[in-house]
């Protein structure tokens, strides 16, 4: 339960490294708790819709209920921003990264998303000479998939053994659990 909560111990800290363990736990930690919470708003009333779950027979109802976000995971989302972005900047520093990395990703997400909701408004007020925007808009996207991709893929690759430009190597601070149990 330890390296669900470190990030949040170390929410302000965009220095050092942090172990795959770490990184990967709290995501599990998030991804569970914004799972439950979607459906708490949907019971809830609060967002988070979730119609048409009862033709669903897989387990997609959850994920469906996590994309559209109603209010409290919306602010759980709000309030693991800080601490997920922390926590991605150092695991990118354990594998001798910087964690500028994490920005170039977004940037081009949020600009895609901006030029096709600007398209797709222009066209639905019957607007014309917006393809560009939204061509733009898409391929922006893609270049943030991209990214995104890489990061994953940097995500799940081991650290750099021994101390980096980023300071010490995690694997060797070991955790109270360690130093009752070691």
């Amino acid at each position: 339960m330890e390296w669900m909560i470190l990030p949040f111990k170390r929410f302000l800290d965009f220095r050092g490294r942090s172990r795959r363990k770490e990184f990967w736990m709290y995501t599990l930690f998030i991804v569970i708790i914004s799972v439950v919470l979607s459906i708490v708003d949907s019971v809830l009333g609060l967002g988070g819709d979730m119609s048409g779950a009862s033709d669903v027979t897989d387990g997609s109802v959850a994920v469906s209920g996590a994309l559209s976000g109603g209010l409290l995971s919306n602010l759980f989302a709000l309030v693991t921003l800080i601490p997920s972005l922390a926590v991605s900047v150092r695991r990118l520093h354990d594998t001798d990264r910087t964690g500028w990395w994490v920005v170039l990703s977004l940037l081009p997400l949020l600009a895609g998303g901006v030029a096709l909701g600007i398209g797709a408004a222009q066209a639905a007020m019957g607007g014309t000479g917006m393809a560009g925007i939204a061509l733009v808009g898409g391929i922006l996207l893609l270049a943030g998939i991209i990214c995104s991709i890489l990061l994953l893929v940097w995500y799940c690759t081991s650290g750099t053994p021994g101390p980096n430009r980023f300071g010490e190597d995690p694997k060797g601070q070991g955790t109270d659990a360690d130093e009752v149990f070691g």
